[in-house]
């Protein structure tokens, strides 16, 4: 892997980037930006600066403005992914290399410059807050921007660069908080939105933000943030939410001890010497065995409280919010280890886990018989790991929002695996058992509009009849705050009258009244907060 860790490499990058032949200019608030015109018709501006490079003293703390500068920069190539490991197969990147100096975003615009007033979707990616990037073909935005959109993608800090706490930086820190850089890059992504997107043809009033995964509640954060919920009109949130059990903020003393260990173990005990070392060394670091993960705080300025606490009590954005996840979000191995799914393996299991309100959960995730097992403890694992979340999500923001609630349940399978080539490719031996469900990250490429940049799986009619659904439904609700339109199946609102009712997207798409209340009811009293 190569790592670009100056502000003069990642520069190199964009400076030695071929001119392209009918490329766009646009001028932003900092300067003019020169992108390319595909085939489609459809303009790309790829690596457009949207906060300073955060190295040397910045490193860790909030975003900072942009430079300007002057005559024109090339927009033709995806910045550097943000520093971060290879840990997920599944992820392709078109970037080159990473960097500290990655705060860069790419939009997608069907309009002349500044001459349209268009609705404007920006994606988070997911990764758990340590892997990821707006370069992923998977969050292509020209799909959506065929459909009238303005889309982008933005890319934030991640790992101990983006959510680094420690009590150093809470003195520095003018509002006396530390932690959450990549929360903050996406705020600031939003903040330049609102300045700039006019110039590409879209409209600052009407910017819905979407993300799957960490990027999903990274969603569920930025709406419960003073910093950002007046800068949004509509919110998409993709299997999960900043709620335990899934990714949930810690205290900023918690958070700042845990700075302070990652200090002791690399050897830096003051914040001028974190800020001393290299950064492929603090992220090797990240690698070893007993080192924390870095998460989310509750810091006192972007998170003044849980997120669970603002949308409780109704201080979140209140914008129309598309949410769900997915039915195979984890495997039932999680709750069954190696043992086979057989109904008193299954009750050892679910014993060990619940201890005396194992009954209770036997009643909710019932295992008469193997098949049954399977599928109660694919149910529960998805549940323990991030169906819960976003269901308390949608039921608060349902609650206190005053907007629409529009929920659905994915359950398409993928198709099987296309073959290996000689380029490369899965071969027979590592590629995965078939899902039985939809598993987590699987809607990506369908409700993106973009199966085809999927070279791994052999899309057939039934593939392309769902994604056609799934993006239509996503495309309208970017347009209206509603997903409903024509020739799609009428989606009801979950918090309007009597019947919480669930959009089921798959071959045969249709809504359905709400199913299992009681699991979550049951998980609700399980992940309580103590305090």
């Amino acid at each position: 892997m190569t790592y670009r860790t100056s502000a003069l490499a990642a520069a190199v990058v964009f400076a030695s980037a071929l001119p392209v032949v009918g490329a766009d200019r646009v001028k932003t608030a900092n300067g003019t930006v020169e992108g390319t015109t595909e085939p489609s018709g459809i303009h790309v501006f790829r690596g457009v600066p949207f906060a300073a490079p955060p190295v040397g003293d910045l490193r860790w703390k909030a975003p900072q403005p942009v430079e300007d500068w002057t005559g024109v920069r090339a927009a033709t190539r995806f910045a550097p992914q943000c520093m971060q490991r290879r840990v997920f197969n599944d992820m392709v990147f078109r970037s080159n290399g990473v960097s500290e100096d990655c705060l860069y975003l790419n939009v997608w615009t069907p309009a002349a410059p500044a001459s349209e007033r268009l609705p404007v979707l920006v994606y988070f990616y997911g990764g758990g807050y340590i892997a990821g990037d707006g370069s992923e073909p998977r969050y292509d935005g020209e799909s959506m921007a065929r459909k009238g959109i303005v889309a982008l993608t933005v890319n934030y800090r991640l790992t101990v660069f983006g959510f680094f706490a420690h009590p150093e930086l809470t003195k520095e820190s003018p509002h006396h908080a530390s932690g959450n850089q990549g929360l903050l890059d996406q705020s600031a992504a939003l903040q330049w939105v609102q300045k700039n997107i006019a110039a590409f043809g879209g409209d600052p009033s009407k910017v819905t933000i979407a993300g799957e995964s960490a990027g999903s509640t990274s969603v569920s954060a930025q709406m419960a943030s003073p910093l950002s919920r007046n800068l949004i009109a509509g919110a998409v949130g993709e299997s999960g939410a900043l709620i335990n059990p899934t990714l949930g903020p810690v205290p900023l003393e918690e958070a700042e001890q845990t700075g302070m260990k990652f200090g002791t173990a690399v050897g830096a005990t003051s914040l001028a010497a974190l800020r001393a070392l290299p950064a492929e060394q603090l992220l090797e670091a990240t690698a070893k065995q007993g080192t924390p993960r870095f998460g989310t705080t509750v810091d006192g300025y972007f998170l003044p409280r849980r997120p669970a606490d603002i949308f409780a009590a109704g201080d979140q954005a209140h914008v129309p919010l598309l949410v769900g996840w997915n039915s195979e979000e984890n495997n039932y191995r999680s709750i069954l280890g190696t043992a086979e799914p057989t109904p008193e393996n299954y009750a050892q299991a679910i014993k060990k886990l619940y201890d005396e309100r194992a009954d209770e959960v036997l009643k909710l995730y019932a295992g008469a018989n193997n098949e049954e097992v399977i599928a109660s403890a694919t149910s529960l694992a998805s549940d323990r790991f991030i169906a819960y979340s976003t269901w308390k999500w949608a039921d608060l923001h349902g609650k206190t929002g005053d907007k629409p609630v529009y929920r659905y349940f994915y359950s398409h399978p993928r198709p099987a695996m296309n073959a290996p080539t000689d380029g490369g490719g899965a071969s027979s031996a590592n590629q995965p058992r078939p899902a039985r469900g939809a598993a987590h990250s699987a809607e990506i490429e369908y409700a993106m509009g973009n199966l085809a940049t999927n070279k791994a799986y052999a899309w057939t009619p039934d593939d392309y009849k769902v994604s056609e659904t799934f993006q239509a439904y996503f495309a309208n609700f970017v347009k209206t705050g509603d997903p409903n339109g024509t020739g799609v199946p009428s989606w009801p609102p979950a918090n309007r009258g009597d019947t919480v009712s669930v959009m089921h997207i798959d071959v045969d798409t249709r809504a359905e009244p709400e199913q299992h209340r009681d699991r979550y009811l049951f998980l609700d009293q399980m992940y309580k907060p103590k305090s």
